[in-house]
Parts: structure tokens; C-alpha cells; sequence
């Protein structure tokens, strides 16, 4: 597999670094480990997938970097903030202030219409929304006409461009994706999957997105393959048969 060098490129900028993670759930011969050594960079304003098969790390590794679970030992940064050292209130302003989220089950608030729903994290993080660059994603996913309706209002692909244009408006440092079109069709995939190329060709945000899809995976500009807690495999715009054969490696 093609290893990938961007981390020795002069001009390389990390949105996000680990070093040396180890997570481990439950104890004695119940204990699973997750994550076990494992280090990584993400490059800033580019669009990373993480694939690996079930049980290998890649869920976790997401939520670490996020933020949103605390390893046993290593360092995780976003920019130039070292979440380890970070207390839960100072790792909540920073999911607010600097990360983006888009998760498969959407969690839009149901009693709040779609446009509250794109601008409460920018109300959380008492910021200033941008109103030119709002209207610019409104267009861009055609929500327009959808932006008083609530959640139960609206169909699936609607909620989710709901959620992308969440995590877009605020203009995260980074933005994190959970098997964003795992329930969506495959034509309401395929606009996701567009919007999020678009956030980082268009945008320049940095986009980290966990899936079993290797379509999907085939998007990104580099796909990391992890097994077992650790990185077996690095590549940089694999196509969808190259990447096929990269999964197939892994799981033997």
C-alpha cells in the first residue's frame, strides 16, 4: 500500500495530531483495546476517510480527536490546543468553538426548525454567524425553502444537509464525520458525499470521515485503513478497486 509523505511535506499543516493513543474498554480477559499505540496527523484542508473493519478503532480514534472520549495515554491536539491537558468544561468550549460534527442519526434538535438547528452552535459559542457565507451553504444545499420546517417535516437527505450546513456555518477547524450517509439512499449519499468534497475543494475546511463505504472512502484524499488499534495502511486517492484490495489485506 502506498504509505503517504504529506507529514514531510514542507508545506504540510495538521488540523489534528495523536501520538501514541491507547484506549482500552473493560478489564482481565473482557478487555478490549481500541486503539493501542496508535499516531496519526490529519492534514489541514483536506478530506480524510477512516475505514477498518468492526472492532478495529476507527469510531474511537474519531471520538478521541473530537474530543469527545479521553484516551488512557497519549496526546491528541486540534491546532495548537493540547486536549489532554484540557479540563471536560475547557474540551466542551473547544468542541464549540473549533470542531464541527455530523453524525448517521443526524441529531437535529425536533423541536427547533432547520435554520435554528444550523445556527445553534453558533449561538452555544456566543459567535457571530457570517450571514453572506450562511446564505452562501443555504443556497449551496438548496435548504432555502426548508428553513422553517422542523426535523419531522423534513425527509432524510434534508435533515442531514440540515446537519452538514450545522457543521459547515460556524467554520470549524475541523469537522467530523460518522458514517455520515449510512442511512441515507444512494442518491441522497452521493449529494453528501458532494457537499463534504465541496467544504474542503471550495471551503478549505478539513474534513475526517469514518466509513465501511469504500465509494464513499474513495472521495477523500487520503484513506486510512485501520486493524486492531493501529494503522495498517496509508493511501493517498485510492480508487475504489485499489482500495477494495487495500480492505481485503486488512481483514485476512
Amino acid at each position: 500500500m502506498t504509505m503517504t509523505a504529506t507529514a514531510h511535506n514542507p508545506a504540510y499543516t495538521a488540523a489534528a495530531q495523536a501520538r501514541d493513543l491507547v484506549k482500552t474498554y473493560g478489564a482481565g480477559e473482557a478487555a478490549v483495546r481500541p486503539l493501542n499505540g496508535l499516531s496519526i496527523d490529519i492534514e489541514a484542508a483536506r478530506f480524510t476517510a477512516i475505514m477498518g473493519p468492526s472492532g478495529s478503532g476507527k469510531s474511537t480514534l474519531m471520538h478521541v480527536l473530537a474530543g469527545l472520549d479521553v484516551p488512557d495515554s497519549g496526546r491528541v491536539s486540534i491546532g495548537r490546543r493540547d486536549l489532554t491537558s484540557l479540563s471536560e468544561k475547557q474540551l466542551t468550549r473547544v468542541r464549540r468553538e473549533h470542531v464541527g460534527f455530523i453524525f448517521q442519526a443526524f441529531n437535529l434538535v425536533p423541536a427547533m426548525t432547520a435554520e435554528e438547528n444550523i445556527l445553534l452552535p453558533s449561538k452555544l459559542a456566543k459567535k457571530t454567524v457570517d450571514r453572506a457565507f450562511h446564505d452562501r451553504i443555504v443556497e449551496l444545499l438548496g435548504l432555502r425553502p426548508r428553513l422553517h420546517h422542523r426535523p419531522f417535516e423534513l425527509s432524510g437527505g434534508q435533515q442531514q444537509r440540515v446537519a452538514v450546513a450545522r457543521a459547515l456555518v460556524t467554520r470549524p477547524d475541523i469537522i467530523f464525520a460518522d458514517e455520515p450517509t449510512g442511512n441515507l439512499d444512494s442518491a441522497t449519499g452521493t449529494e453528501v458525499l458532494d457537499l463534504l468534497r465541496a467544504a474542503v475543494d471550495e471551503f478549505g475546511q478539513t474534513v475526517v470521515m469514518v466509513t465501511h463505504d469504500v465509494s464513499a472512502a474513495a472521495r477523500a484524499d487520503r484513506v486510512v485503513l485501520l486493524a486492531d488499534g493501529r494503522i495498517a495502511g496509508d493511501l493517498i486517492r485510492p480508487d475504489v478497486q485499489t482500495l477494495s484490495r487495500a480492505m481485503l489485506e486488512v481483514t485476512r
